[in-house]
């Protein structure tokens, strides 16, 4: 069942978000050539705890996973999407790394991501991260009252095929808020018109995920997801609250 947040839990949910927010632009600005995964970690649990908040990601157990989520942050690195654990890794130029976050405050839960391309990276690489980027914000701007989950994920699948590339079909987007995972999956493709319709009070994790050649995935040996065929990734997330008239950003 998709849930309607009441205005004060959106409230508290506006707080997770606005550490969630500075918590992705510090990681960013820190992730240059020579930086340790390790670091951006230790950083990101410290920085929750300064803030009275708590990782949403760490010891999080997923359907289907086999073992609790060991970190505060997923860093996928260059054709792993989600879910990368941080690792004793030294960032170099070229890399494309994919930051993923999650923050619990008040008992409310927000999710967000960003791709960034570490040093000098080739021209494919830049057009996979813009048009991944672009993707959520073509979709973020159509969401609002009686618009639905598929002119969601019609407008995310036509700007990877207007761009020549790849939605990543078995991962999607998610309700958020009470859990870190709610009803409904949010899809990164889709018909126009179709799926459930957007109401006042819904909250949305939208995750676009591009790869440049393939439209499927593989899990790897530490339960992170890759393209199968090996190519770049990217992926962009915000948590979306609808109003009464559009939409608001509480990730930004």
């Amino acid at each position: 069942m998709i849930s309607i947040k009441t205005p004060q839990e959106i409230a508290r949910l506006k707080k997770s978000g606005r550490i969630l927010a500075q918590l992705l632009k510090d990681i960013t600005s820190q992730s240059k050539v020579g930086a340790n995964l390790l670091d951006l970690e230790n950083y990101a649990r410290a920085f929750a705890k300064k803030n009275g908040a708590h990782p949403a990601f760490l010891g999080y157990k997923p359907q289907g996973a086999r073992h609790p989520y060991p970190a505060a942050l997923c860093t996928s690195l260059n054709q792993t999407v989600v879910h990368g654990t941080p690792r004793d890794y030294i960032l170099k130029s070229g890399d494309i790394l994919k930051i993923d976050a999650g923050i619990v405050y008040e008992g409310m839960y927000t999710d967000s991501a960003v791709t960034i391309g570490v040093g000098k990276i080739s021209s494919r690489a830049k057009n996979l991260l813009q048009s991944t980027k672009k993707a959520l914000s073509e979709a973020i701007a159509l969401m609002r009252p009686g618009k639905t989950l598929g002119d969601i994920g019609w407008a995310i699948e036509h700007r990877a095929h207007s761009d020549g590339l790849r939605v990543l079909h078995a991962l999607t987007g998610h309700g958020v808020g009470y859990e870190l995972h709610e009803d409904p999956f949010v899809y990164n493709y889709g018909s126009k018109g179709e799926g459930a319709v957007l109401k006042e009070g819904m909250v949305l994790a939208v995750e676009p995920m591009f790869s440049i050649s393939s439209n499927d995935v593989i899990q790897q040996a530490d339960e992170s997801y890759a393209s199968a065929d090996e190519s770049l990734t990217a992926h962009f997330e915000h948590t979306i609250v609808i109003t009464k008239k559009g939409h608001e950003v509480i990730t930004l």
